[in-house]
């Protein structure tokens, strides 16, 4: 009787070393899921504080401020539906006749049948452009306002009705297109004039400069850095009596002769 005490006895100690080990992994892992919550949860409110902090120095407009319909009656459209050659050359640097054949030249056709760039779209798709908030024109002007002026793309959103992600993913997207298409374009090659092209060019020339004689080029709104005064006082005056931008640069014409 005494042996078979003995065992049982052991056998109760096993079973209570065993209970007692699977109570305290089962405490351990009861911890290390609290510690997991507790950490996930902590990620989650910081990355939360970050975007509050960011949106209250961020500046851009949501789609509540927006035109509902890019395509619709937007600033742009407005503009695009007048064919004015004053109002394109004022806002993209080309008249109607000359955007119509960037258009015409291929930018409408890549525009069409080539994939926007994103990460979650394979190159090899097929493009959805009934889907895009914006036209081959429209892209077009899109691009065309943002290398044609120093224009912020706050007023951008606001003159084609397009979020900020659509935005920049639209002008890359666009200045690709756009700079494949010239370098392929006769027209817009840069190359030294030939013999009456240098007549032609300085009668236009005279027109506008009519003492720039003998010049078949010129570049209109060249920055050249200056040098500035360190007293901020002389600095202030010679800014305002020449016509200084940004205080370190002023603006030329420069005429190939």
């Amino acid at each position: 009787m005494d042996d078979n005490d003995d065992i049982e006895a052991l056998i109760c100690m096993l079973m209570q070393d065993e209970e007692a080990s699977y109570q305290a992994e089962e405490d351990i892992r009861h911890i290390a899921t609290l510690g997991s919550a507790y950490i996930y949860y902590g990620a989650l409110e910081s990355r939360r504080l970050r975007a509050e902090r960011r949106a209250l120095t961020r500046l851009y407009l949501t789609r509540p401020q927006l035109i509902p319909d890019p395509r619709g009656m937007t600033p742009w459209q407005v503009l695009y539906r007048s064919h004015s050659d004053r109002a394109f050359i004022t806002t993209m640097g080309f008249n109607v006749a000359s955007f119509n054949k960037l258009l015409e030249s291929g930018f409408e056709e890549q525009w069409i049948s080539q994939v926007i760039p994103r990460r979650d779209v394979a190159c090899s798709s097929t493009p959805r452009v009934y889907r895009r908030s914006l036209d081959a024109a429209g892209a077009l002007g899109l691009v065309l306002h943002y290398l044609n002026s120093t224009i912020l793309e706050t007023s951008l959103m606001e003159i084609f009705a397009l979020i900020p992600t659509t935005v920049s993913r639209y002008i890359s997207f666009a200045l690709e297109i756009l700079r494949n298409l010239l370098r392929s374009m006769p027209d817009a090659s840069i190359r030294w004039p030939k013999d009456h092209e240098f007549i032609q060019n300085e009668t236009l020339i005279l027109a506008r400069h009519p003492l720039l004689v003998g010049a078949f080029g010129s570049l209109d709104g060249l920055k050249l850095p200056v040098q500035t005064s360190s007293d901020d006082d002389v600095e202030n005056c010679q800014a305002h009596a020449s016509g200084l931008q940004f205080a370190a640069r002023y603006s030329e014409d420069l005429p190939l002769l």
